[in-house]
């Protein structure tokens, strides 16, 4: 695995690199982990980033860096037997674990595609939704990787994000990254067994913008009827938007 410098940011020139091998070996864990880090919270997160998405019936979206799957899984809900979901993720062991995820809750609208955020291999104009969940924090270019979500929706659709937010309630902001910063490495080096992986969680959510800043750049992507939700908080965010028509 590429080492990063001093913290657990990599340099940017090798961010691809280094995120792809550290998701590939704690594929085995991550939703175990993901259960533990939000206490059971974040199966409630996904839906409503879905809802916020607002995918019909029928309807094809897309999950860009769909990781294990879930946040596919409860995107094909919504889509129903006549829809489709496509999920993307450069992770060939987190693509693997999905496979496993959609066997057990019994999909059959899914299908699984190893690709790029940065450069996704669809037409323009594709996907009546696009959702992404953790995925903005890890790739090179955020900006890269909106433009090309907005490329490949189609118009009135929606983008939506969920990841990281920056809480600002006095207290609680500082509690909230004493947990990242302390406990959550030390959980991923009992439960996770990568200690360095969940560090780099930390590092990246402080470096991840807030989410008034990351909604300016659903704008500057293009996209109309920006807004954003807090969810505990300010720990979590969805932001959305939709392409115009």
């Amino acid at each position: 695995m590429v080492k990063p410098a001093g913290n657990m940011l990599p340099p940017q020139e090798q961010k691809e690199t280094f995120v792809q091998e550290m998701f590939n070996g704690i594929a085995g864990r991550y939703d175990l982990m993901n259960s533990l880090m939000s206490f059971g919270l974040d199966k409630g997160w996904r839906k409503f980033t879905v809802r916020c998405a607002e995918l019909k019936a029928g309807g094809h979206g897309l999950d860009v860096c769909c990781g294990t799957g879930m946040l596919a899984i409860e995107l094909a809900l919504a889509a129903g037997p006549d829809g489709q979901v496509t999920g993307l993720d450069f992770s060939e062991k987190m693509l693997a674990v999905a496979r496993q995820n959609i066997a057990t809750a019994a999909m059959t609208n899914i299908r699984l595609i190893q690709g790029n955020a940065m450069k996704l291999g669809f037409p323009d104009n594709s996907f009546d939704c696009i959702t992404v969940g953790w995925g903005l924090r890890n790739v090179p270019d955020i900006a890269v990787a909106l433009q090309e979500m907005v490329r490949v929706v189609k118009p009135g659709g929606k983008v939506v994000s969920l990841d990281m937010g920056h809480p600002t309630a006095p207290v609680f902001k500082q509690l909230y990254w004493l947990w990242f910063d302390k406990v959550v490495p030390a959980m991923g080096k009992l439960w996770g067994r990568n200690q360095g992986a969940y560090a780099y969680l930390h590092d990246s959510a402080v470096a991840f913008p807030k989410q008034q800043e990351l909604t300016r750049m659903f704008a500057q992507a293009g996209l109309s009827d920006t807004t954003y939700h807090n969810l505990v908080g300010g720990a979590i965010a969805v932001i959305e938007g939709r392409k115009p028509r």
